[in-house]
């Protein structure tokens, strides 16, 4: 059997250059604040409808970081041609890429039933296309470079356990936790890891948008409806900050992390367990 050796240690925190889609909010601008803090210069990703919000995430890595490089690129993760101009003007702007997060994600949720082919191509699209994309071209580049590196991908608990009236997303999701995986055994031996992270119940937008769509949908008070999810379902009580996410990806991202791969880390709060 062939052995797939770390990749290249020669290369320090300081002159790697991770990443980020969807990093205007929410988990996304937590992981690109987090990685920039760790030393890497960071390419902050989303749609160009979220501009102002971006500019606020690299001024903010900029400021605290005076040492780190950053740049804006706009695209839509869901078009392949898109992501691999992406990752061109990634490296043109920084000079290289070692980590690929392909955070971009939406929420789908209602009744099983109600679902129609455009929710399921949407969904799909944004949450599962955009990774298959993200890694393929991200592994390209990492391949051409030849020092390896490392692909993370948002799943979710969906990806182990669905919820009430959220099937499409759960679909996405573990279409994310199995190309995971494969993509893990077809890149070892170029020293690329392949990993994917679970958020539970986070504190954002989407959480948010999510809970109240399900209340509306169920005639369960929002109030009763979130306390159930935090205080009857997660064994820490509370709901999970964009941060404790960061700091698990910061782990991926890291040369700690260089004997795991093909994973799906739950990041929950006890809520699933595997």
């Amino acid at each position: 059997m062939s052995q797939a050796s770390a990749p290249d240690l020669q290369v320090t925190a300081t002159d790697r250059v991770a990443l980020v889609t969807g990093a205007a909010r929410g988990i996304g601008r937590a992981i690109a604040l987090r990685l920039a803090g760790d030393g890497f210069h960071v390419a902050v990703n989303d749609l160009s409808k979220m501009s102002d919000e971006l500019e606020k995430v690299k001024s903010e890595i900029e400021s605290r970081y005076g040492d780190n490089k950053s740049c804006i690129i706009f695209a839509d993760v869901s078009k392949q041609n898109e992501v691999r101009e992406m990752i061109n003007k990634t490296v043109q702007e920084l000079g290289r890429l070692d980590v690929m997060v392909a955070n971009a994600g939406i929420l789908w949720s209602g009744p099983f039933l109600g679902a129609t082919e455009e929710d399921f191509d949407r969904i799909m699209n944004v949450n599962a296309k955009s990774v298959f994309f993200c890694y393929q071209e991200a592994a390209k580049q990492m391949i051409k470079q030849g020092h390896g590196g490392k692909l993370i991908a948002a799943a979710s608990i969906s990806a182990h356990k669905p919820f009430m009236h959220g099937s499409m997303y759960a679909t996405s999701k573990w279409a994310v936790r199995g190309m995971t995986q494969a993509a893990a055994l077809e890149l070892a031996k170029h020293k690329i890891t392949v990993n994917c992270y679970c958020p539970g119940i986070i504190q954002t937008d989407m959480y948010y948008d999510g809970t109240q769509a399900v209340a509306a949908q169920t005639g369960v008070k929002l109030d009763d409806l979130q306390h159930r999810l935090v205080h009857q379902t997660a064994a820490m009580g509370r709901l999970g900050q964009p941060d404790d996410v960061a700091q698990c990806i910061s782990f991926l991202a890291s040369q700690n992390s260089n004997f795991v791969t093909g994973q799906s880390l739950i990041i929950d709060g006890g809520i699933h367990y595997t």
